[in-house]
């Protein structure tokens, strides 16, 4: 596959931006952030080495100090906060790229060490996950949470609105809402760990309420046209369970498809968390769901991706944009590796969260054989 055939590698309008190419870093938590889970230069260096990508999505970023549920992770629920992603922006947007912030609240997914005050994580129902937190002495399991009152679920679309507000202020180019991966906007959304009996409980009308509210209330503060959601119909990382996957993941993008959203961001079936799956159920793969997002809004596939799986997304109108994982930890000029045919580098897994530049920022990048430089050394 030669680079000049790469659709891939061609402009792409997003909202009210021409990105320079259909390759989207993939959030990512790296677990790296400085005191007060406030962003630092370290972060701004990881950030700026893969800013050959046309969009770069921020990590998973609470908006919360209750939606964290892991160790180390950069908030945007204070103005400190806001501040440290300032220094992240500014070093992307001097690179040439664009720059999305993904506002996210984990819910159950947590543990009273994450917690405020050592309290409850809080969910839809008391259902536990059934997983693991990664805190500072290490994994522990997720207990039962604390139903939200329905006051509190209110609460939660003010918390994304804030968030939204904090990251215009930090001046990233639009936002993402994480509405998959079994963190707090999906666990309303599926049947299994929803078990209400409110207005936000009951038939997939209701368990979609929360997540089009915070996605109207989000959409109020940047317009849609810079607002994106991340959902992952096939997902059961967290114990997501749902008695009928198809029709509530259809119900929800059929009900987005008037905001006219920037995109829909869908992780396909073959991945779960950050491992592949033997035997997915393909009938929830994006192609499926294409039918119901219409222009402007793109889509962008997730998802075990390499360059010839992208390359055939894209050349058949599959997906508009195409977003690595992974690969981008260990490539951080991908885009450029794509465009020469030039091997890549393997990721070390066990540096995949919390840690130093070590599996960071030391990566090294195609036109030279030694370690990126970095500013903690």
């Amino acid at each position: 596959m030669s680079s000049g055939t790469l659709k891939l590698m061609t402009p792409v309008h997003l909202g009210p931006y021409t990105l320079r190419n259909r390759v989207v870093m993939a959030p990512l938590t790296r677990m790296r952030s400085g005191p007060g889970n406030v962003p630092r230069a370290l972060n701004a260096m990881y950030y700026a080495q893969r800013a050959s990508a046309g969009l770069i999505i921020s990590e998973a970023t609470p908006v919360s100090p209750f939606g964290h549920g892991y160790y180390d992770t950069p908030g945007i629920h204070t103005k400190e906060q806001a501040e440290g992603w300032k220094q992240v922006v500014r070093a992307v947007h001097e690179k040439g790229a664009k720059m999305f912030l993904q506002l996210w609240h984990v819910g159950r997914m947590s543990h009273p060490d994450l917690q405020p005050g050592r309290v409850s994580p809080v969910g839809p129902s008391p259902l536990a996950s059934n997983d693991y937190a990664y805190t500072k002495e290490g994994p522990k399991p997720h207990p039962v949470p604390r139903p939200l009152r329905t006051e509190e679920v209110r609460d939660i679309v003010r918390e994304f609105r804030l968030g939204a507000e904090l990251a215009l202020d930090a001046g990233f180019d639009g936002v993402e809402i994480h509405g998959a991966n079994g963190y707090l906007l999906e666990q309303f959304v599926a049947s299994g760990s929803n078990h209400r009996e409110d207005e936000y409980g009951g038939p997939v009308q209701n368990r979609a309420r929360l997540i089009l509210e915070v996605t109207e209330a989000v959409a109020g503060v940047w317009g849609p046209d810079r607002v994106g959601i991340r959902l992952s119909p096939a997902n059961r990382h967290g114990n997501i369970e749902d008695a009928d996957r198809w029709g509530t993941w259809s119900h929800l993008i059929a009900q987005l498809a008037p905001l006219r959203l920037a995109y829909i961001h869908l992780v396909e079936p073959r991945v779960d968390d950050s491992q592949d799956i033997e035997n997915p159920d393909l009938r929830l793969a994006s192609t499926c769901f294409r039918q119901f997002i219409n222009p402007p809004t793109q889509l962008i596939s997730a998802g075990g991706h390499n360059l010839a799986s992208a390359e055939a997304a894209v050349e058949s109108g599959s997906a508009d944009l195409v977003a690595f994982g992974r690969l981008f930890v260990s490539n951080p000029d991908l885009p450029h590796r794509f465009e020469a045919g030039a091997p890549l580098n393997t990721y070390d897994r066990s540096t995949f969260y919390g840690g130093d530049e070590r599996g960071y920022t030391d990566y090294p990048f195609l036109e030279s054989t030694e370690p990126a430089s970095s500013v903690c050394r």
